[in-house]
């Protein structure tokens, strides 16, 4: 075999794994042993997964020397399930799930528990009186709260509150108990106002999967429904609210209130030039971190740290729930504190946006 080959063969293996077990993209696991499986949903209905929470767990699982490996599904509820099984066959002590659907999720859960193996519930909660051993996220209601204030803010700002504006409502994906939350939260704030008449409740509608480019032909029925009377958005994430822009865009729309959530590159450019209000920062370092310490403890047969416990099913299931902040054009300075790279956001276009 050729010197060259070799040298291939051998950067690919790089691609594959690195240190400590961590699998690239959506790239299976191999037979690597490892105490911790970590199981990611997908690249695509938002960034954040492989941009900020697979970096952070990385960090914390090297920094507290325990052997890992880190699975993305592509989106693919068996393929979760396929990568589960062989975390749990190699040995894993503690499996990290975030979640694609209630039903392949609880399978992958009893699964674990079989093998003797604790699951943490990683910002999504399975629910459905699930197996896990705790539940670790972000307040997700109050996530949808600072969504609903930053739409009735941006009514506020551009004069549109008072004269009853059209609000669309672009919720994720309903095999996601996260987008019940959020849902939850943006209804709390903007309900009251729909039923005294002060604001009118426009097209509501789920999207399959958190896909964005499902997300954009929604938006675009919506503003064929209404003849593109919509005034603002109550939108679920970032890659929504950007789907929401480029529909606007292409029809050479105005700006309107817009909301977001997981503090995106995007997101924020979409901010500062504009065309989004606010997004919710959801720290993920902070996720990360606390997730790990809980596997540690787990594979260790001790008690993880928790703020609470969250309904699961009819009992309760240990929590530990993390408050999010809400970035607007006034405070986004804030991300560049490790989370975000000013070059990542203050770039091209958007460069003359930056203070």
């Amino acid at each position: 075999m050729s010197r060259l080959i070799v040298a291939l063969l051998i950067a690919a293996l790089a691609v594959g794994l690195s240190v400590g077990g961590a699998t690239a993209g959506g790239a299976k696991s191999t037979a690597t042993t490892a105490d911790i499986c970590v199981l990611l949903p997908d690249p695509k209905s938002s960034v954040r997964w492989e941009t900020q929470d697979r970096p952070a767990l990385v960090a914390a699982f090297k920094k507290a020397k325990v052997t890992y490996v880190i699975n993305n599904a592509d989106g693919d509820a068996q393929k979760q399930r396929t990568q589960a099984d062989q975390c749990l066959a190699n040995g894993a002590k503690v499996v990290i799930l975030v979640s694609l659907d209630a039903g392949s999720s609880l399978a992958i859960e009893r699964a674990a528990v079989a093998k003797q193996a604790k699951v943490i519930e990683y910002d999504r909660q399975v629910g459905k009186s699930s197996p896990a051993a705790i539940y670790i996220s972000f307040d997700g209601r109050a996530v949808g709260v600072l969504q609903g204030r930053g739409v009735v803010a941006g009514l506020r700002a551009n004069g549109k509150y008072g004269q009853k504006p059209v609000v669309a409502e672009l919720n994720g994906g309903e095999t996601d108990n996260n987008s019940f939350l959020f849902k939850g939260g943006y209804d709390s704030i903007l309900k009251p106002l729909y039923a005294n008449g002060t604001f009118k409740k426009g097209p509501d509608q789920f999207v399959p999967g958190w896909d964005n480019q499902k997300a954009r032909t929604i938006f675009e029925q919506m503003l064929v429904s209404t003849g593109n009377k919509i005034d603002g958005v109550a939108a679920a994430n970032d890659g929504l609210a950007g789907a929401v822009v480029s529909a606007l865009k292409a029809k050479k729309l105005k700006p309107i209130p817009l909301s977001g959530q997981d503090a995106t590159a995007q997101g924020v450019q979409n901010i500062i030039s504009g065309w989004q209000t606010m997004t919710v920062w959801k720290d993920t370092r902070k996720l990360a971190t606390a997730s790990a310490a809980a596997a540690i403890a787990l594979s260790k047969g001790q008690k993880p740290k928790q703020t609470g416990t969250v309904a699961n099913g009819s009992k309760k299931l240990p929590a530990f729930i993390i408050p999010p902040v809400s970035i607007t054009k006034a405070n986004y300075q804030q991300l560049f504190n490790g989370y975000l790279r000013k070059g990542e956001v203050c770039r091209g276009e958007f460069k003359k946006f930056c203070k």
